[in-house]
């Protein structure tokens, strides 16, 4: 039997939410783009498939978009294929030191950035279907599914030959394929591991009174970061990023149990919480890592194959989708003698990334060593800063903005 080929411009491997609206954005540039996601045998996939509509149970896994995100989302046409009616835009978020009376605390909110919303909360689920319907109406697009064995890298093109002999062979390679990225270690790129032995614990619950689309965060020490992000209706959905012992306990325990941990921080706010039924609640492990180059040879990384941080700010989506953004940008203003696996264009590409990237890496990283600790001193200047910054327009502006990626 003879050997698949598929020549295209690009190859994406992984097929989250980041590779997907990479392929879209490739595939509406008017590129060749084959999209490899992880599978038994390869095999084409149907561009014909029905779409099935959003159940009605709510997913545990949501994400914070920024404008940045919302923007692409957009231009890709995506965005108006979300169930819209199961998005929360964020209009205010309330940043708290701990559940204490005189814990310092830091808020932003829409109006004072001069926008509609802050973010949008949206479910992984709803994310991912409105992708999927974009992906079938597609043109210039290979969905094929199986498992890479061997990346090539060539001076002129780069090919991935699957574990049937099947070749994907393309000018640029983009690795979307998450943390243990398989095309990253295939590179043989070096990286910076650090678990921060936390769990995100995920949930959703009914709240007794209205959220108003504000967002709560509480930084409670040994406990870890608390955050209450809005859904639509009296619901919200909880991230506990907590230290992996009392994760067990919270994985563990009764739902019932994880409310009354809640209480004393969100009692006044929303009032009781009951679970969201059916009951569902999952974990999964937070560290950082930060690969010595987001490119190689005829291969670029984006999303988590590229960055991964602690989700305290909920960022590491929209610096996904940001990847997305900026190295569409770097190939659709290449020139004409360039291809799109070009090394200065991977160089511009890396180039425009790094300082957003490491800032990010930065504050996240810092604010969850400086909030875990319980010191006296350090507690006391943590609130002291945050009703600093409550009360410094100018600085509070720029952090808004930074947020909301503008």
């Amino acid at each position: 039997m003879s050997t698949q080929i598929y020549d295209t411009d690009i190859c994406i491997v992984g097929s989250g939410a980041v590779g997907k609206a990479a392929a879209l954005g490739f595939a509406q540039a008017g590129l060749r783009v084959s999209l490899l996601s992880a599978g038994g045998a390869p095999t084409l996939v149907a561009p014909a498939a029905p779409v099935v509509p959003v159940s009605a149970d709510w997913d545990v896994r949501v994400y914070a978009l920024n404008h940045v995100a919302h923007d692409l989302l957009s231009s890709l046409k995506v965005w108006d294929a979300l169930d819209l009616s199961r998005v929360a835009p964020v209009t205010a978020m309330q940043v708290h030191g701990g559940a204490e009376v005189d814990a310092g605390k830091l808020g932003f909110d829409a109006y004072g950035a001069h926008a509609n919303e802050l973010a949008w909360i949206v479910e992984d689920k709803n994310l991912n279907q409105a992708l999927d319907t974009a992906l079938r109406f597609a043109q210039n697009l290979t969905q094929v599914q199986g498992r890479a064995k061997q990346l090539v890298q060539e001076a002129d093109s780069a090919h991935i030959v699957l574990e049937d002999g099947s070749i994907l062979r393309a000018a640029l390679v983009v690795g979307a394929d998450g943390a243990q990225s398989w095309v990253r270690g295939a590179c043989d790129i070096g990286l910076d591991y650090r678990s921060y032995n936390q769990q995100g614990v995920v949930t959703n619950f009914e709240c007794e009174k209205p959220h108003h689309g504000v967002a709560r965060q509480w930084f409670v020490q040994e406990q870890g970061i608390i955050a209450l992000l809005p859904l639509p209706g009296n619901r919200v959905s909880l991230v506990w990023s907590a230290p992996d012992a009392l994760a067990q306990t919270l994985m563990s325990e009764p739902l019932s149990a994880l409310i009354e941990r809640l209480m004393p921080y969100c009692a006044e706010a929303l009032g009781a919480l009951r679970p969201v039924l059916p009951e569902a609640i999952r974990a999964f492990p937070l560290k950082l890592i930060r690969p010595h180059s987001a490119i190689a040879q005829r291969v670029a990384l984006i999303g988590d194959a590229a960055h991964v941080v602690h989700p305290l700010a909920g960022h590491g989506m929209n610096l996904g989708f940001a990847d997305v953004r900026d190295l569409l940008k770097t190939i659709k203003e290449r020139e004409t003698h360039r291809d799109c696996g070009d090394a200065r264009l991977l160089e511009r590409y890396q180039r425009a990334r790094k300082e957003e990237v490491l800032l990010m890496q930065l504050t996240t990283d810092g604010l969850a060593r400086l909030f875990e600790s319980d010191l006296t001193p350090l507690r006391l200047i943590r609130d002291f800063g945050l009703n600093l910054l409550d009360k410094l327009p100018v600085i509070k502006g720029k952090l808004i903005a930074h947020a909301m990626g503008k």
